[in-house]
């Protein structure tokens, strides 16, 4: 229930976050205090953010909210019935205060959760239509254990991670097993021949991963010094496995072999993600710039390869030569953190964007957080009640194996050329910023949470990679357009395949032999396209072109008066407005105050 919002805010804020104590490691600063109007939006958000806390609690411990770290995911009988009836009577709650509020702020952000409920209530409408119910759950547990422990969460929550744990296993009063109540909402639809099953691979995956998120769970444990845990972590690991000799008798047998999910349901999650334009659209755009990128790549190659000392003319060997430079365990987070300190140094220098106060962090994630999330990603500070917790950026070094005893390594985050686009795009000035900034200077939580959209995250994130490009060595530049390549290839390969447009096959040999992927990452960006997140990646490049189109449009505009670090605040204060609604600001707002027309 609700997948479409809590899983779609998890894509990009990957991660537990802390709210309700002193953090482990605070900043300088504290947040400023929010205008009177935020503070009215975020009490009317009070009845959605309710709903959502209400059945999944591990969404309240993430992002802060109150009272909910005991609590576990509501699987229970006709959850989707009654979980879009909670949030519909929060969207009518939210429409009345609409027919009388006068302020234009409060206004537009109770616009932006009414179109939010609306938009979960859709998509919960379509899974309960066209998808059986499964879940993994044991990706689930481990996700909401860690969401508590943690360095960020105060050391007063953390003993609430085991009373979570009592409720997932049942020996709380009034919780059921977590993993009975998974399996009986999949029995309960599983006699309604119109209902798919999940992707078969998928499955495979979850069952490869169980005993990774099980001894995820144990080492957090021995970490925290947790007392009287053992009963309990025995009683889950005996559950996983009774649930995952249940997954392979009666759900992989309901199991589909084709990736492809029903096109209303694709449809709906390209619109989740912010996409406002077709498929096909998108494709073209999508190709167009895979070979401008591809030509501009090619023509730097031998630029590149004079500098760093390379034997090699075509870009794809000058990548592979620039991924033999690989930085181990032991060095990594070292040159990270020196990559992170240069960039710093180039934002104030040229001027990009105001850096917060906070410091950034960068660490290397545990093998249960890789299997969870095997991509570079994001773990966001808390964004309501934040006493100086901050962000950090989570590396993985490798993909856990597919089940099938394939378990290639990523090259693809480790070498040292490669760390100057992921700290631009993880950190800063991309997501980490992105979202420090937003709590320091009190955006409100429609625009945060409720107004939350791929193509706005991720689109800032690849604009941040464009503006770092040109600042870092030649080694650095060409890995930020083999990314950005390979943005283009996202968007136009997941459509493509979702449409039946190109063979799983061909689009292997487009991320291996164009883009230059390792196997590992290739396999992963397969695997994001057909069933970790179908859609989700088309956000980026669309996104980016966006964001550049709205830049072109300021500065032709404003001429000598335009200023890239006033843009740039300006873009970042407005939170996660999607596109239109962020260029309506722009013509609205900035350009007016900067001596531009106001467009009418």
């Amino acid at each position: 229930m609700f997948k479409p919002l809590i899983a779609g805010i998890a894509l990009a804020l990957s991660g537990a976050v802390a709210a309700q104590a002193t953090p482990a490691t605070p900043s300088t600063s504290a947040p400023m205090a929010a205008p009177a109007w935020v503070a009215k939006s975020n009490a009317d958000a009070q009845p959605l953010l309710k709903v959502l806390a209400d059945f999944n609690p591990e969404f309240a411990s993430q992002f802060g909210f109150p009272g909910y770290d005991d609590k576990a995911i509501d699987l229970k009988p006709d959850v989707e019935q009654r979980s879009r009836a909670a949030m519909t009577a929060a969207r009518d709650t939210l429409q009345k205060k609409l027919a009388t509020e006068t302020d234009p702020n409060v206004r537009q952000d109770l616009e932006i959760m009414i179109k939010a409920a609306d938009r979960n209530i859709e998509g919960s409408k379509l899974n309960e239509e066209y998808l059986l119910p499964y879940a993994d759950i044991g990706q689930t547990v481990f996700q909401g254990e860690f969401a508590l422990l943690q360095d960020q969460v105060a050391a007063d929550r953390r003993p609430s991670a085991l009373k979570r744990l009592q409720c997932y296993v049942g020996m709380t009063a009034g919780c059921t097993p977590v993993t009975k109540e998974a399996e009986a909402l999949f029995q309960a639809k599983l006699g309604n021949p119109k209902l798919i099953g999940p992707y078969k691979v998928e499955v495979e995956q979850n069952l490869a991963n169980t005993a990774r998120y099980v001894d995820g769970i144990r080492k957090l444990y021995a970490k925290y010094k947790i007392d009287g845990a053992g009963p309990a972590l025995d009683a889950l690991q005996k559950q996983l496995d009774d649930y995952d000799a249940w997954v392979k008798s009666t759900v992989l047998p309901h199991a589909r072999t084709d990736f492809r999910l029903p096109p209303a349901v694709y449809a709906n999650n390209l619109k989740q993600v912010g996409l406002d334009i077709t498929p096909q659209e998108l494709i073209a755009k999508a190709e167009l710039e895979f070979m401008e990128t591809q030509a501009q790549m090619q023509m730097m190659a031998p630029d590149v390869a004079k500098a760093e000392g390379i034997n090699a003319t075509d870009y794809r060997d000058v990548i592979k030569s620039l991924k033999k430079q690989q930085l181990d365990r032991d060095s990594i987070e070292p040159y990270y953190h020196q990559v992170i300190g240069k960039i710093e140094d180039i934002i104030r220098q040229q001027g990009i964007v105001s850096l917060p106060d906070r410091k950034m962090i960068m660490r290397v994630a545990s093998e249960a957080e890789s299997a969870a999330e095997p991509a570079p990603h994001m773990d966001p500070p808390p964004l309501i009640n934040n006493h100086g917790e901050r962000g950090s950026f989570v590396l993985p070094l490798g993909n856990p194996p597919n089940g099938k005893g394939d378990n290639q390594a990523y090259d693809d985050f480790t070498c040292k050329a490669c760390a100057w686009t992921l700290t631009a795009h993880e950190g800063r000035p991309g997501h980490e910023l992105q979202f420090s900034a937003m709590v320091e200077h009190g955006v409100s939580l429609a625009r945060s949470l409720f107004a939350f959209n791929s193509v706005n995250v991720e689109g800032w994130a690849l604009y941040s990679e464009y503006m770092m490009m040109p600042y870092e060595p030649k080694g650095g530049q060409m890995i930020a357009l083999q990314l950005r390549l390979l943005r283009a290839a996202r968007a136009f390969l997941d459509p493509m395949l979702n449409l039946g447009l190109i063979t799983h096959d061909r689009a292997h040999d487009i991320l291996v032999n164009d883009v230059g992927l390792s196997e590992a990452f290739a396999r992963e960006e397969l695997d994001r396209f057909t069933f970790r997140s179908p859609g989700q990646a088309t956000a980026y490049f669309y996104g980016y072109s966006r964001l550049l189109e709205l830049r072109a449009h300021t500065q032709i505009e404003l001429g000598n008066n335009f200023n890239l670090k006033q843009f740039n605040d300006f873009l970042i204060a407005q939170g996660l407005l999607p596109p239109d609604q962020l260029a309506e600001a722009v013509d609205t707002q900035f350009i007016p105050a900067h001596g531009g027309k106001r467009v009418q």
